[in-house]
């Protein structure tokens, strides 16, 4: 009796193994028009570098990130424009637009991510004016006006006045 139970159960698990197998080939077999295309969502976020000359520039997205170059930062695949700011430099506005990726489709993970352009994002900052270039001096202000002298004249100077006259009375004359 007991080999006959013993008997049954592989039985049932013969039969088991065989039905699975059965089904994981039909799965293979399967016609691509039974196989559903689930819709994906927007593409999701991808890395993006930010590189300056001089380094330390702050990055500013307008998706309202920010960072101190060199860096990375993990940005939302649409098109959006990146500001770089320097003390002492005049900031810069770079365009980032989405390109689509070269590769073709994996099956099994559908579209591949959009790529950045330009990745990594530079920029050469410029230096900024000097203030007083910046700023326009105002107009120096008008002198007030001196009466005018009449200009010295170049006349001869005149002959040496005569000595005067002695206290004494002058001697006899001879």
């Amino acid at each position: 009796m007991s080999a006959n139970v013993f008997s049954g159960a592989r039985m049932k698990r013969v039969v088991a193994i065989a039905i699975c197998g059965l089904a994981l080939g039909a799965c293979s077999s399967m016609p691509s028009w039974m196989q559903m295309d689930l819709p994906r969502g927007a593409p999701g976020p991808t890395t993006l570098q930010f590189e300056s000359e001089p380094a330390g520039a702050e990055a500013k997205t307008s998706q309202g990130q920010t960072c101190r170059t060199p860096c990375s930062m993990s940005v939302a695949a649409s098109e959006f424009t990146v500001t770089f700011t320097h003390p002492g430099y005049q900031p810069q506005t770079v365009p980032v637009k989405v390109a689509q990726a070269n590769e073709p489709a994996d099956p099994e993970f559908g579209a591949p991510a959009p790529r950045m352009v330009p990745n990594p994002v530079y920029v050469e900052l410029q230096p900024a004016a000097p203030p007083s270039a910046r700023r326009r001096a105002p107009p120096p202000k008008p002198q007030p006006r001196q009466a005018t002298r009449p200009a010295p004249t170049t006349a001869p100077a005149p002959a040496p006045a005569p000595a005067p006259a002695s206290p004494w009375p002058p001697p006899p004359s001879r």
